[in-house]
């Protein structure tokens, strides 16, 4: 794995029943597992590779309020509270810690955006606060540079992308709820008109209610279904360095480059928004509902290759129940490095803060962020099969508001009163076109 990740146990047998079967080890499925096991259901998790091994892990750690869209911005309110609760509740650390997040630029535009931003959010309760340019470059000191203006949300902060998904399965297996890793579901029974099991490569789960919080992996499984749920995933190529720097921000934002702690005292590094489309058959079948998203975030994508071939995560085939899947082949999404991006983002960050000379490149890796075509989650129980609950798409936004997706999807799926409301969420919204609805992010 060239992205740190800590592990965590399997349970040894596979259970003929559950109240819940949770597909995806990610933080959302994860998050979702704890709540409903929590609840006192009987809950089954399984993954087909590792916990958290995927996007999960790739990611800067971020948990932010600021920049959300307004559809978002509850979510991840919530998801704060319950990051920082989730560790009184269990005992386990996820590196969470409310260090602040901060910003710089010499843009006018991009602050004028943000002030704009921090006028909606003091609408909501939500605080930020903008940086005059003296505000700014005191700062940012560790830049050596003078700066226009910034932003500072002392409330957000960041987790850490190896340690929390293990986590949150630690806690569920003490609860009672089983963990299975290396354990694909390849699809669902139904009877009587309802999903009555899953189906795994290690036999069948009798449930009536399924999650499916597989990632990129989605828009594939969903389509042996019937189900139509556009999706599209970027490749994005980060490294982190060894620990040695100091004086750095907890979390640095900057049109150039993003730097963000780890928790071995290192830092990730990576270029906001920036990305490869490999060409892959759904790419084709859902760029029309794409185009809307295209058309905003071009200038930071850039045409790949052929790996997403390589890694079937967004094929078009039908298969079957009784043999291996294409999550069997490729048991982790683990796609080949961007190194002239890697290159570009080590340079800039050295230029950026020139304390990291004291720092190694400690690795390098690559990920498939999901997205729909509003940027926006598709979560909710699927109408035309009663009992699969979808989460899914969450755009590079996923970690930070895991802990509220899990609360949501688990309110879902036990009738509770849902923690924010669900209908901007739902996938039914996918019918329609995404024009005038894509994401501020």
């Amino acid at each position: 794995m060239p992205a740190p990740l800590n592990r965590v146990a399997t349970t040894p047998e596979l259970p003929s029943t559950a109240d819940v079967v949770v597909i995806g080890g990610g933080i959302v499925g994860v998050f979702a597992a704890y709540y409903l096991t929590r609840r006192g259901l009987k809950v089954a998790l399984v993954e087909k590779g590792l916990i958290g091994a995927e996007q999960s892990s790739r990611n800067w750690g971020w948990c932010r309020q600021q920049n959300r869209d307004a559809r978002e911005l509850p979510m991840s309110t919530k998801s704060l509270d319950l990051w920082e609760r989730f560790a009184t509740e269990t005992g386990e650390d996820t590196g969470f810690r409310r260090c602040g997040l901060f910003y710089l630029s010499n843009s006018d535009d991009e602050l004028s955006g943000w002030a704009r931003w921090r006028d909606f959010a003091r609408s909501v309760g939500v605080t930020t606060h903008m940086l005059s340019s003296a505000e700014a470059t005191e700062r940012g000191r560790a830049t050596g540079a003078s700066w226009k203006g910034g932003v500072f949300s002392p409330t957000d902060g960041i987790a850490d992308p190896a340690s929390a998904a293990p986590a949150v399965a630690r806690a569920i297996l003490k609860l009672g709820g089983t963990v299975h890793q290396s354990c694909a579901a390849r699809g669902i029974d139904i009877e009587g008109g309802r999903l009555s099991g899953v189906v795994t490569e290690h036999g069948t789960i009798r449930t009536k209610i399924a999650i499916f919080a597989g990632g990129a992996w989605a828009s594939s499984f969903c389509r042996q279904l019937g189900i139509r749920f556009p999706q599209a995933s970027v490749r994005s190529s980060i490294l982190s360095v060894s620990p040695g720097a100091s004086g750095l921000p907890d979390a640095l934002h900057t049109s150039a480059v993003s730097v963000t702690r780890r928790g071995d005292g290192g830092y990730t590094l990576a270029i906001s928004g920036g990305g490869r489309v490999d060409l892959t058959p759904q790419q084709f079948r859902y760029a029309p509902q794409f185009l809307p998203m295209f058309v905003r975030r071009w200038r930071s994508l850039a045409l790949g290759g052929l790996e997403g071939f390589r890694s079937g995560h967004e094929t078009l085939a039908r298969w079957r129940l009784d043999a291996p899947t294409p999550m069997e082949r490729m048991r982790i999404l683990d796609p080949k490095v961007d190194q002239r991006t890697i290159r570009l983002t080590h340079s800039r960050a050295l230029e950026l803060l020139p304390a990291l000379r004291n720092t190694n490149v400690s690795a390098v890796w690559a990920g498939y962020v999901d997205s729909t075509p509003d940027g926006v989650p598709g979560i909710g129980e699927i109408t035309t099969v009663p009992g699969f609950i979808l989460a899914a798409g969450f755009s590079g936004h996923g970690f930070g508001i895991g802990p509220g997706a899990g609360h949501l999807i688990a309110d879902i799926a036990t009738g509770d009163t849902p923690i924010v409301d669900p209908r901007p969420y739902h996938p039914e919204r996918f019918q329609r076109s995404a024009w005038g609805k894509v994401a501020d992010f």
